[in-house]
């Protein structure tokens, strides 16, 4: 079935960014501007809707939610991923929750009308009772949805029109394709509920303005130069590096892996120049070629971390707008997926990534229970990030606070997120739409606000 693509009109924005480094506060709770974000940005963009090892096997599926709709996710072969509407099109039954495996197909649980694992209906119960135009077969299938497959991620569009997702997701792919990110596996998946709204949880994370404020354990001496030279000392330096990995291992649940931090301590007897800048590079070159040498011995795929480095590609966040961001360091990555749930609730799940042996991949995890943003079991980095956002949430209801007030320089990536955003809200054509796309599907941290120039390209 052909589902005509929905015709998007240009309209003006209320609560439009009229000044790049002002963000007006309605727009993180308006119930107004809540439900064109629901019209117009969200059935219009790619969304990362599951990993493939969810759906390892033929038959395989998992239930993808945002707002109200509800898709479902089918490896239909070993080489291939669709979707579909999750919805019997007899009298509109969910067919399906969460996660499962269908390799004789989809039976909706109320009257028992049958689908194949390619939407293809199979049966009507009863098919006598109903009239000729009631069982039109061009009319019974399952209506897909566009589904395409990157990085070991399957990625939903609701718009038929919109363009194939490599065109919506650059340079945030390619930085990962030298990640080699497809062959990262999750090793542990959590989710969490916010009572804020679904960019200002995202906004938490984009910057490093807030770190040594909110995350006082990563003030740690040695790792930066001292102000005289001569007083570098680089058994203090080495210790200040094993420190912070520690830290970012123990207090981030792994993004930089146990197994890179017992690497790094094995090289702690190293000798290093007595100039910081040349011992760092010494440092960080040798642990690099140790990482990516103990993991191909293993038996996994992993990039040569140096020539990362040599290229630019070595940034430790890529960001894909509107809700999916990947933390690469050394081995492994933290990835971090945002949904909203009402205007001051989201979703906010992440995964622990990690290389497997190239034989021996990982079984798929559980879907995660949602923990409260204070439940004990986070971990002390983002629990640090989550005791603060629910405070800023409710700090936006001030009668005395007008608008956020973002550093050009340190806090840009906000302000050009929030600008693409007006222009879904707008109705702008696609085209118009990626040509914005690449200034935002970066590395956000430190990124200075840029010209968003919606009458043909991003500056």
């Amino acid at each position: 079935m052909t589902v005509t693509a929905p015709k998007w009109p240009t309209r003006p924005v209320p609560l439009a960014i009229e000044v790049p480094d002002r963000v007006p506060k309605q727009r993180y709770y308006d119930a107004e501007f809540y439900r064109l974000e629901t019209e117009l940005l969200w059935p219009r963009v790619w969304q990362m809707a599951c990993r493939l090892e969810e759906i390892p096997h033929p038959g395989d599926f998992s239930e993808y939610r945002i707002l109200d709709q509800s898709v479902v996710v089918v490896r239909t072969s070993t080489s291939e991923v669709r979707a579909f509407h999750n919805t019997c099109r007899h009298r509109g039954v969910r067919l399906v929750e969460g996660r499962g495996t269908c390799s004789g197909g989809f039976v909706c649980p109320f009257h028992g009308w049958c689908y194949g694992p390619d939407g293809r209906n199979t049966k009507v119960t009863q098919a006598r009772a109903f009239s000729e135009p009631n069982l039109d077969p061009s009319e019974l299938d399952l209506v897909p949805v566009r589904c395409e497959t990157w990085g070991a991620c399957a990625w939903i569009n609701l718009d038929d029109a919109a363009p194939p997702l490599r065109a919506c997701i650059e340079p945030f792919a390619t930085i990962l394709d030298a990640w080699q990110v497809d062959s990262l596996g999750a090793e542990w998946w959590y989710a969490c509920r916010l009572p804020v709204n679904w960019k200002l949880a995202q906004e938490a994370f984009v910057e490093q303005y807030h770190v040594l404020e909110a995350h006082p354990q990563l003030r740690i001496p040695g790792r930066l130069p001292p102000r005289n030279p001569d007083e570098f000392d680089p058994e203090a330096f080495v210790q200040g590096e094993l420190r912070y990995l520690r830290a970012m291992s123990e207090g981030m649940g792994g993004m930089v892996h146990a197994r890179d931090v017992a690497i790094a301590e094995s090289l702690a007897g190293t000798e290093l120049p007595h100039d910081y800048g040349q011992a760092r590079v010494q440092w960080e070159r040798g642990l690099n070629d140790a990482v990516s040498g103990a993991h191909r011995a293993r038996g996994c795929t992993i990039p040569d971390l140096n020539d990362l480095a040599d290229r630019g590609q070595n940034d430790p966040m890529a960001y894909c707008f509107p809700h999916y961001f990947v933390l690469p360091m050394y081995s492994s990555a933290s990835a971090y997926r945002f949904r909203p749930l009402g205007p001051e609730d989201t979703l906010m799940e992440i995964w622990s990534l990690t290389r497997f042996p190239d034989d021996a991949p990982p079984p798929p995890l559980p879907v995660p229970d949602w923990w409260a943003h204070d439940d004990p079991r986070w971990p002390a980095i983002p629990a640090q990030d989550f005791s603060n956002l629910p405070r800023q949430q409710q700090g936006l209801h001030s009668r005395s606070f007008e608008y956020m007030r973002l550093g050009e320089r340190n806090e840009g990536h906000i302000s050009n997120f929030h600008r693409v955003i007006d222009g879904y809200l707008a109705g702008l054509s696609h085209e118009t739409l990626t040509s914005a796309l690449p200034k935002v599907n970066l590395n956000p941290l430190e990124m200075p606000i840029v010209e968003i120039d919606f009458a043909g390209s991003a500056r």
